[in-house]
């Protein structure tokens, strides 16, 4: 058994895992990561965010080319397979592999493939794909293992038509329907993806609205539109039994009473971390019941030299949060100026149209009486949405109507989640910077999307009195 030492080693390739690594070995620290899989990138890479991200941009441009009157010149609208859709994902994917391992090796950061697991506190043993046994012996230790759908025990997912979020990356057909279980994030990305394709898709929700913690006006707006494109929206359901038929589709029994059949069924209803196999009993770590570790402001566990970040510890779950406190972890075994606790991550979600939004919403300022005004700029009015033939959304700026601070941005519409982060940028300014005065006296280039923020901040300027 070889034995190695480290400073630091962590667990995960993922964005969370990067970010920990990158930092400490930018700062002298001897860094070794273990990962799962033959290739790294974790699930961000393979599974989750780059796929899928990659599957939309696909298939918003078939929709555009079928959609799109000038295309008619060159031929009729035109429907591909999900198959052929995931190949252009898988390009990306190969891309995104090989500028990661780039990285690592650039800062001479060793990569271990294989599980790892605590065989102590300062321990880890890697058991590769031959069955070999390496000992890594680290000082710090930074668990970025991430997550996985959660699979209640009573739903057959080893039956051919019933997929999580992960296993619908093996599809090998375009079904004609499909029951989308859990109208989460991931649950709405996928409808619009499905129904871009032509399937004919009912999207089950929990909850009584769509992604409630986001804005009214944008989950109405969200709620509009996945409807206009034929999705069935059910509110308030919970399943009862999910039944796989053989080979003619899946039978969903809903505690309402209803009973919904479709081709396949994609469940999207929560997620597990990555802790069983770790050997966490062994340090005295103990999971939730999902799988996720409980830190605290540093990111450190109850163990002290043991960290976790991104999936694994739970809330936000997104890509760039964890990137975040993967790098905000390290930064605290190295003390440098690179840690802060990540709490004011902007949403992103890739619906068609997407979703940003950053700071307080409506309701959370009426409930706390805070006296705020709105600054809208619709995109039907905006000559860079109408050149690009991308008319459908809206920039909406709350701001105190006092002091003028900007409280909250939200967007709905093409490239939602870029034009958020101008309005981040002013957000963070401090002493007085923060205010919607700086839409109105800043030049912004013409024509830009950049543009809707100073028609908005105008609209919301001329409400005060």
């Amino acid at each position: 058994m070889a034995v190695y030492n480290y400073d630091v080693v962590v667990l995960g390739s993922g964005p969370a895992g990067e970010g920990a690594a990158m930092n400490a070995a930018k700062h002298g620290r001897k860094v070794a990561v273990v990962e799962e899989r033959r290739e790294v990138g974790g699930n961000c890479t393979h599974l989750g965010t780059i796929p899928s991200k990659a599957l939309r941009y696909s298939v918003k441009q078939i929709i555009q080319f079928n959609t799109n009157p000038m295309f008619r010149q060159i031929g009729e609208p035109r429907w591909f397979s999900f198959p052929d859709v995931l190949r252009s994902a898988e390009k990306v994917m190969n891309k995104q592999v090989a500028s990661r391992t780039s990285y690592y090796a650039r800062n001479r950061v060793d990569v271990f493939f294989g599980k790892g697991s605590f065989a102590d506190e300062h321990t880890i043993e890697v058991v590769d794909g031959s069955g070999a046994v390496e000992k890594l012996i680290a000082k710090e230790v930074i668990i970025a293992t991430g997550s996985r759908p959660y699979r209640p025990a009573d739903v057959n997912f080893s039956h051919p038509r019933i997929y999580d979020s992960d296993t619908i990356l093996k599809l090998n057909h375009t079904p004609r329907t499909l029951i989308i279980y859990g109208a989460g994030v991931i649950g709405c990305e996928y409808a619009s993806i499905f129904c871009g394709l032509g399937v004919k898709v009912d999207l089950i929700d929990t909850r009584d609205r769509l992604l409630s913690f986001l804005d009214d006006e944008i989950s109405d707006a969200l709620s509009y539109h996945l409807r206009n494109s034929s999705v069935l929206i059910r509110h308030n359901e919970e399943y009862e039994k999910i039944e796989g038929l053989d080979n003619r589709g899946v039978v969903l029994q809903l505690k309402s009473g209803k009973r919904l059949k479709a081709d396949a069924l994609l469940w999207c209803n929560g997620r597990t971390g990555n802790t069983d196999g770790l050997g966490l009993e062994n340090v005295a770590l103990h999971p939730n019941g999902r799988g996720q570790l409980e830190v605290d402001e540093n990111y450190r566990t109850s163990v002290p030299n043991i960290y976790a970040v991104g999936d694994v510890i739970g809330w936000p779950s997104l890509a760039s949060a964890a990137f975040d406190q993967g790098r905000s972890a390290a930064g605290n075994i190295v003390s440098n100026d690179g840690w802060r606790f990540v709490d004011d991550v902007p949403t992103g979600i890739y619906t068609i149209p997407e979703i940003s939004s950053l700071g307080k919403t409506e309701r959370e300022l009426t409930d706390a009486c805070v006296p705020y005004e709105i600054g809208q700029a619709f995109f039907k009015s905006i000559a860079r949405a109408q050149i690009s033939g991308e008319p459908v959304g809206l920039l909406k700026i709350l701001f105190h109507r006092e002091t003028l601070e900007v409280l909250g941005i939200h967007c709905f519409g093409d490239q939602a989640a870029e034009i958020v982060h101008i309005g981040q940028a002013i957000m963070n300014q401090k002493d007085g910077a923060n205010t919607i005065n700086y839409f109105v006296n800043t030049t912004f280039n013409y024509p830009t999307m950049a543009e809707a923020y100073r028609v908005a901040a105008l609209d919301g300027l001329n409400r005060l009195f």
